[in-house]
């Protein structure tokens, strides 16, 4: 049958189901097949919390979010304009996040009386009026899987049942005119040894579009061109953590220097670990620790002993690293710790995201202990934020946090691919042992940055001690004095400070220059700051926005920057971090705007936020 075509600009698309029910599976190939056009894209997968919640219920739904366009977009979007629903419970969950006349396309199949009851429904909202105000497109997916299935040798009706992800996949890669070919490879890949399995996601796959192509329930097919106004490069698609993996392995080839990475297994860090592990052939060695206080000891060593030491983890983690941490500050050796953020405290919410790890960062360590803190502000950044991590701690010899979270880790976007070369060296800058007996070797002697030498154990002439008790200034000698331990509380945090010298000012984006409020934020906020800027300007009202890669040292400049505009927005996802330690530093009157559900900010509630703080009153000091 003929059916029309429309183009649209963008598209968000939100796949929900059981957790077993492979959403994260089929929005990820819908996302591969949609890089592969050229759009550009954001995704957010969602995951459960529990482990296994009991199948049915509304705390085991699992989605997959993509928003993918003709243009370039900012955030895996607001709020989905089609929503597949693969049961009650997925419907549910989802419901309240719709606009007015979204698309629904439901498994009918799923709306049996025992998986109603589950998800809360005392009669099915497909028999009722609850959804009026949408588009709802009962499909028999189960039904229609099973008989695609059916003819095919070797394959049972567990197999056909388990594939009617696929079918899904295939329904909605016809609605929006996604290249089957990209999917049908993965399938023939990914189940190659499983010839019953590859027949059955195959035939599924191409049931689900061949019922979009025949269907009359569907009448309209969507293109969306591919972007335009791309930099020229290499792009793939990556997400958070396979960015940060890369960041890491590239700044120790640049460093040319040996990478470990020892963790231990953490909701949502754990895949980092699982990432640098496939990097064995490029020198990367890998340790699952029986707990966080040993992946941190390990990173320690290896860092002692002239080699770049990584430990990954999440809050609770970054609970049990805090004195070793401290430890390797005090012994001034690089160590990067990547904490991917996740809501708290304590258990909290394992698979939600949050930034309310910043002041952990900044002061939780007894004593004294500065460090510096890199923020990565998206999926792609992360291997920035990543590399620069390393550089920072191997040339000024200290540890440094990087802090992501679970919506950077797990998110993805395109990514063009730098070549080697565009990144720069960077230099250990190991000890040499002194020329003569007659020369001592001092570990703690520092150049114009207050740096020490790096002096791996083994080397002859290099002999020195190390440990956590105070050193004296020079010699790295075990020190009570009080008066040399102001000195080093003294030397290690300017050290940490004279880093701002060398960073990058803070950009601001203020088209016209003469805006009366900066929207200021950092980490994983970015994209969403952006996307609500960009639809403030739209309405003619004039905002300049800026954000913080770099919390610690800050930007030589935020001071000035924040002091040339008469009202400062931060909005983060927690209480209020950042804007503390901006208030208490510069005294400016910064206004929090938060959020602490375990989502991400949505561009449209920072609208609403910026354009009500520039049409209220001026505050003048009494």
């Amino acid at each position: 049958m003929n059916k029309t075509v429309e183009e649209r600009e963008r598209v968000v698309v939100r796949f929900a189901g059981d957790s077993g029910d492979g959403m994260q599976l089929a929005g990820g190939r819908f996302t591969d097949a949609t890089a592969v056009l050229g759009n550009d894209l954001a995704t957010l997968p969602d995951f459960p919390a529990e482990i296994r919640a009991p199948a049915g219920t509304i705390p085991g739904v699992s989605a997959f979010q993509i928003h993918f366009a003709s243009r370039d977009i900012l955030t895996p979007g607001d709020a989905p304009n089609v929503l597949v629903a693969m049961n009650p419970a997925a419907l549910k969950a989802n419901l309240a996040s719709l606009p007015r006349g979204a698309t629904i396309i439901v498994n009918e199949d799923a709306f049996t009386r025992r998986n109603l009851e589950k998800a809360g429904y005392p009669v099915s909202p497909l028999e009722d009026d609850s959804l009026a105000e949408f588009t709802v497109h009962r499909v028999p997916m189960t039904t229609l899987t099973t008989r695609a299935s059916e003819a095919l040798e070797g394959v049972g009706t567990r197999d056909a049942g388990r594939a009617k992800n696929l079918f899904a996949l295939g329904l909605l890669s016809w609605l929006y005119d996604r290249p089957t070919e990209v999917t049908e490879r993965w399938i023939e890949g990914k189940f190659a040894s499983k010839p019953a399995a590859k027949a059955a996601n195959l035939a599924a796959f191409q049931a689900g579009w061949s019922f979009g192509e025949t269907t009359e329930m569907l009448d309209v097919q969507y293109k969306i061109l591919p972007a335009v106004d791309v930099d020229p490069g290499t792009y793939r698609q990556i997400n958070g953590t396979s960015a940060t993996a890369l960041g890491l392995l590239a700044g120790s080839v640049r460093a040319r220097l040996p990478l470990l990475l020892a963790s231990y297994p953490i909701t949502p860090a754990s895949e980092l670990l699982h990432e640098l592990a496939k990097h064995e052939g490029l020198g990367v060695r890998t340790v699952q620790a029986e707990d966080e206080i040993a992946a941190a000891g390990v990173a320690l060593g290896a860092a002692f002993g002239g080699h770049l030491g990584i430990t990954s983890t999440s809050g609770p983690g970054m609970d049990l690293k805090a004195e070793t941490i401290g430890l390797a500050l005090m012994l001034e050796l690089p160590m990067v710790i990547v904490d991917v953020q996740r809501a708290g405290p304590s258990t909290g919410l394992p698979t939600k995201t949050e930034q309310s790890d910043l002041l952990m960062a900044l002061y939780g360590r007894h004593g004294d202990a500065p460090l510096p803190i890199v923020a990565a502000r998206t999926p792609g950044d992360c291997f920035r934020s990543a590399f620069e991590a390393v550089q920072i701690a191997i040339e000024r010899r200290t540890p440094v946090i990087l802090l992501t979270d679970g919506f950077l880790a797990n998110s993805s976007e395109p990514w063009r691919i730098p070549s080697l070369e565009e990144l720069p060296e960077i230099d250990p800058g190991f000890a040499v042992a002194p020329a003569s007996e007659e020369e001592t070797f001092l570990p703690y002697a520092r150049d114009e940055r207050g740096v020490r030498p790096w002096a791996p154990p083994g080397t002859p002439g290099l002999e020195h001690r190390i440990g956590g008790i105070e050193k004296q200034d020079g010699t790295g000698n075990i020190s009570y004095d009080p008066a040399n331990h102001a000195t080093m509380t003294r030397l290690r945090a300017e050290k940490v400070s004279k880093i701002a010298a060398d960073l990058p000012a803070l950009e601001v984006d203020d088209p016209d220059g003469d805006a009366d409020v900066l929207v200021l934020g950092w980490g994983s906020t970015y994209g969403s700051i952006r996307a609500g800027v960009r639809r403030v300007r739209d309405r003619g009202l004039k905002v300049a926005q800026a954000h913080v890669r770099y919390i610690n040292p800050l930007p030589a400049n935020i001071g000035e920057v924040l002091r040339a505009y008469p009202k400062v927005l931060v909005p983060e996802m927690n209480t209020g971090q950042l804007v503390k330690v901006l208030r208490a530093e510069f005294l400016v009157d910064c206004k929090p705007y938060n959020k602490i559900t375990g989502q991400p900010l949505y561009a449209a509630e920072l609208e609403e936020a910026i354009v009500e703080l520039i049409e209220a009153p001026l505050e003048v000091p009494a």
